[in-house]
């Protein structure tokens, strides 16, 4: 009964023509918008086309006057949406398509006076033809203008159904025979269809049934609203663009035709700003999509066809990475990106696999940021957070390149990290000095190898190791290593053509207790890097190949990390490699083997630490940079270590010879401060400074944790007064 009760007689429509659409709002805005007035003139066309419809529904009507026909939408409601003087004639269809003829003559003068027609524009981008764009219209109407609402719901005979048919969009846009000689223009492989411009639903209905839908932000584009979709908006990134031969290599690639480029990028490259400026070359826009903000529960498959759409609508190509996490999902999902339909660039750290899609890609290695390069990104980066005038500016003399010359950092990591650094500053109402710079440069850090390592934030200075010369002017020159590297290897070509990455690896060797560990901090400090300290429980597995996959796990994130990576007690798995016996002594040299080969790979900066240098095995120390011993200290730095840790701040008995504590006890750094905490906690229990018998005593502790004899030689003078804490 609702689908009879939808129609009207056919004798209403004969009383009147179609008014304007309703509500004057749109006609406001699109008499002072080309784009505007050129969509609703085409829209104007669908009404007429929809009165003809109207009219020939009414023709055919068997009995015109059913009571019970009109109960939901009358004759009369019909006659009032259709009343009013018609804007185009509403003539048979070579009498439209003049019409049409005139609207497209109107818009072609006002694309040659610069007007952007973002119907046009969206027809060519798509492939749309003139049958594709009239059923694009017919599906979008409702959206743009209520009244056709219960049009739609009339020629369906069913008031539920308000929204174009497949079978209704094809009758009005290709005539009376379209839903049987078009239909192809709504299948799968359709451009409307392919593209997402348009929507079947309810797929279990009878096809010509099924309902259509136009996306909203199809619908907001030709409305002139530039925002994107929620779910594509989380993923977007702003990508600022480095030029360079490379650069311009593929922007050429790209015009003659290249649909698709695939970008490798090492730790510290700008492979996608690389892109960007290649993209920018071409002459399209750049749509930058950062994958891995995608969440668990996000559609990769949904997401790129979204993506593309996006892309298209703004005559932009597709700059997305980093294609490891689609290739974790699935298949298909490196194929939903891959595949689109308009220019993409992939990035990685991967090779390209040609299962990945049908299209053979342009593969090209991303280009490392040079010094002058890095500087003028992060004087872009400051123009970008110091818009408003309202942001600190810099201390005078502070190159933040210089600053930062130990990370790795893309430009936009130098953009965010520039925010980050005139935020730390503006808190505390100051203008920015070199340690914001640092934190917000390391806090660009992934979190991933938190979760493997213990991050300990580097706070140690030069002041606070007590070396030989030797050893400090070492150290000094691995600092010089990590932060000159890129300069060295890149820009004075002394990375030659070897695949052996451009990370740093040191070996501190010498007794517990040397200052290895503090050295590290020191290093890793001077670079204004957090140090990571691989905790061994995470690494070493009983079970054969997971070691390797541990220590993988480590390399892959601490590649990702601004930081120094800290084996310590390296000889527990960076041992030497010892003669086939048995299967157990076979699987441990592969263990070793592959070290040896992922060492080779890393480009970050490590550091091995060892007790014992001689367990570890000769591969490794061939492919070290730095190896620094460290003694156990003599007499005089002894000296400075006691006075080093017994601070200004600590009540101190004017007994206290540490003249004395130097030439008597042969302790390492380690020790020493142990005897000096624990001398400590002595005098607090009983509320008064320390004194030199608590030394004494807590010296006599740290021999019985080392399993050495108290001797009278050593001890001297003060030896009596232990024999009486005896007694």
């Amino acid at each position: 009964m609702a689908g009879t009760a939808a129609r009207g007689g056919p004798a209403a429509a004969a009383r009147g023509a179609p008014s304007a659409p309703a509500g004057s709002a749109p006609e406001v805005v699109a008499a002072t918008d080309p784009s505007l007035v050129h969509l609703f003139g085409r829209l104007a066309v669908i009404e007429d086309r929809v009165r003809a419809a109207v009219e020939r529904r009414r023709s055919v009507d068997p009995d015109p006057n059913d009571r019970f026909r009109g109960l939901y939408i009358s004759d009369t409601q019909v006659d009032d949406l259709l009343r009013g003087p018609a804007r185009l004639g509403p003539g048979p269809d070579a009498e439209l398509a003049a019409a049409t003829a005139r609207i497209e003559a109107k818009a072609e003068a006002a694309a040659a006076g610069g007007a952007d027609l973002r119907l046009r524009r969206l027809a060519g981008a798509f492939g749309l033809d003139h049958a594709d764009l009239e059923i694009l219209l017919v599906t979008i109407a409702p959206d743009l203008d209520a009244r056709f609402e219960r049009l739609y719901a009339y020629l369906h005979d069913d008031v539920s159904r308000r929204r174009a048919s497949a079978g209704l969009a094809l009758e009005l846009a290709t005539g009376g025979d379209g839903p049987y000689r078009e239909r192809h223009r709504l299948g799968p492989a359709s451009p409307l269809i392919a593209s997402g411009l348009v929507l079947v639903e309810e797929p279990d209905r009878p096809f010509l049934t099924r309902a259509l839908r136009v996306p909203d932000r199809v619908t907001g584009h030709l409305l002139g609203d530039d925002r994107p979709e929620p779910g594509v908006e989380t993923i977007l990134l702003e990508v600022a663009a480095v030029d360079g031969p490379e650069a311009d290599r593929l922007a050429r690639s790209m015009m003659h035709g290249t649909r698709l480029a695939y970008v490798r990028e090492r730790p510290g490259t700008a492979g996608r700003a690389f892109a960007a400026a290649a993209v920018r070359g071409a002459g399209l826009a750049v749509l930058g999509a950062d994958l891995t903000r995608i969440s668990a529960g996000d559609d990769p498959i949904a997401l790129g066809a979204a993506l593309e759409r996006e892309a298209r609508l703004r005559g932009a190509a597709l700059v997305a990475g980093p294609v490891e996490v689609l290739v974790d999902h699935s298949p298909a999902a490196v194929r939903a990106f891959a595949e689109v339909a308009c220019p993409a660039v992939l990035l990685g750290v991967r090779g390209w696999d040609p299962a990945w899609s049908r299209e053979v890609p342009l593969a090209i290695e991303a280009p490392q940021l040079l010094n002058d390069e890095r500087r003028a990104a992060w004087g872009r980066a400051w123009e970008s957070v110091g818009g408003t005038g309202a942001e600190p500016a810099v201390v005078d003399g502070v190159d933040p390149a210089t600053v930062t010359a130990g990370f790795r950092l893309d430009p936009e990591q130098i953009r965010r990290a520039a925010v980050a650094a005139s935020r730390h500053a503006a808190a505390d109402r100051r203008t920015i000095e070199p340690a914001d710079i640092a934190a917000g440069a390391r806090a660009q850090n992934a979190g991933g190898l938190e979760r493997l390592a213990r991050r300990v934030p580097a706070s140690a200075g030069w002041d606070q190791l007590v070396l030989p010369p030797d050893a400090l002017a070492q150290l000094g020159e691995l600092t010089a290593r990590a932060r000159h590297r890129e300069r060295v290897l890149a820009a004075w070509g002394m990375g030659g053509g070897s695949a052996r990455g451009t990370g740093v690896t040191a070996l501190f060797a010498g007794d517990s207790g040397t200052g290895k560990t503090l050295s590290a901090e020191v290093v890793a400090a001077d670079l204004g890097l957090d140090l990571y300290v691989i905790d061994l429980a995470t690494v070493v597995d009983k079970y054969i190949g997971e070691t390797e996959k541990n220590l993988d796990r480590i390399f892959a994130e601490a590649d990702r990390v601004n930081g120094v990576l800290l084996f310590d007690e390296a000889d527990a798995i960076f041992g030497k490699r010892s003669e086939v016996k048995d299967a157990r002594d076979r699987y441990a040299n592969v263990e070793i083997a592959y070290l040896l080969q992922r060492m080779e790979r890393f480009d970050g900066l490590a550091v091995l630490t060892t007790n014992l240098r001689a367990n570890l095995d000769e591969a490794f120390l061939r492919r070290l940079d730095t190896i620094v011993d460290f003694p156990m200290p003599e007499e005089d730095d002894r000296r400075r270590l006691w006075e080093q840790h017994l601070p200004p701040s600590l009540p101190r008995a004017a007994d206290i010879d540490l003249d004395f504590l130097a030439r008597a006890f042969k302790l390492s750094g380690g020790n020493i401060r142990n005897v000096c905490l624990a001398a400590a906690f002595l005098a607090a229990a009983t509320d008064r400074a320390v004194s030199m018998i608590d030394l004494i005593r807590a010296t006599e502790r740290e021999y019985q944790k080392l399993g050495r004899l108290t001797h009278e030689a050593e001890f001297g003078e003060y030896f009596g007064r232990l024999l009486e804490r005896a007694t």
